[in-house]
């Protein structure tokens, strides 16, 4: 009996390309030694996304389609997928195929050599200088600061065992970020890399305050390192701070007391402010993530779907 191998396509106003790459991953999963679902995650779509995945499910039994009652993100949908998914292996692959989906036909074949996941890397050709600065810039700082690491390239577009799906399922956090939690749950890795691909289709969703949002994410879920940075910074104020007493002291005691230093003192007010500011920003952090984790809302609300079971996250 072959095994069934679930391709998870969270999608968010996409229809201008949702076709071209339904019939792209059809063509790169047919006739091979697996079986397949084509599962389309509508992430609360305003155009004709969900019409057309519609439309193609009506045709084609293989292609299922969970659509969510509003937007709740690409982590809410890549766990949805791995939630409604049933085969023994699943991949996780953007709608707008800037993942190449003839990789997975390679991906499997690594994942029968004994991977519970097989990472496709992209390099960065084609990116801007800057682009690749600030990736690096990031890696290199978060991989410093985090309790796992992260590497550069390796994204969401992934294969995962059923056991590496069991164990993403299990995580019950939902403050999500996926490609820290993939490194968290480790098992057998390899990486296949890929050439970096333009959009077939659409705009990306990606702009600069998301991808800084993300960034945030990245190092606030696996740590509390940015906390203990706080009270290294205070500490190293604070020692700052009795060297200078010190110092004025001695001044005194050997000179009187001079003219008041009006910039000394505006210096420490703003520096020790904006520290001030900063660390109770971080803590604001950690309290916003924790309120948001005690409500224990669901990640996601589904509307539709033709897939008759699903596990429930709870």
């Amino acid at each position: 009996m072959q095994d069934l191998l679930s391709v998870i396509i969270p999608c968010y106003n996409e229809g201008k390309v949702i076709g071209r790459t339904a019939e792209a991953l059809k063509n790169a999963v047919s006739g091979q030694a697996f079986d397949y679902e084509l599962i389309f995650v509508n992430d609360g779509s305003r155009d004709d996304t969900l019409e057309t995945v519609k439309r193609l499910a009506a045709g084609d039994p293989k292609i299922k389609y969970v659509s969510f009652s509003r937007n709740f993100g690409k982590e809410a949908a890549m766990l949805a997928g791995l939630q409604y998914c049933m085969g023994e292996c699943a991949v996780i692959i953007d709608a707008d195929l800037q993942h190449p989906p003839e990789l997975i036909p390679e991906m499997y074949k690594k994942y029968k050599e004994g991977y519970d996941q097989v990472i496709a890397k992209r390099n960065r050709n084609g990116d801007s200088k800057i682009g690749i600065l600030f990736a690096k810039l990031y890696y290199k700082l978060a991989n410093k600061l985090v309790d796992v690491q992260m590497v550069d390239g390796a994204g969401d577009f992934r294969l995962l065992s059923r056991r590496a799906v069991n164990a993403l399922l299990g995580l019950k956090e939902n403050n999500r970020f996926s490609k820290g939690l993939f490194s968290w749950i480790g098992f057998n890795q390899t990486y296949i890399e890929y050439e970096n691909q333009e959009r077939a289709g659409g705009e990306s969703k990606w702009s600069f305050k998301s991808l800084l949002s993300y960034g945030v994410d990245g190092i606030l879920s696996f740590n509390n390192q940015p906390l203990r940075i706080c009270i290294y910074v205070g500490g190293i104020f604070i020692g700052i701070s009795i060297i200078y007493l010190v110092y004025l002291f001695i001044q005194i005691l050997l000179h009187g007391i001079d003219a008041p230093g009006y910039f000394t003192t505006i210096l420490l007010v703003t520096s020790l402010g904006g520290i001030q500011l900063l660390s109770i920003g971080i803590i604001g952090e950690y309290i916003g993530r924790i309120y948001f984790e005690v409500k224990k809302r669901p990640c996601f609300i589904v509307q539709e779907s033709n897939i008759d079971k699903a596990e429930e996250y709870k």
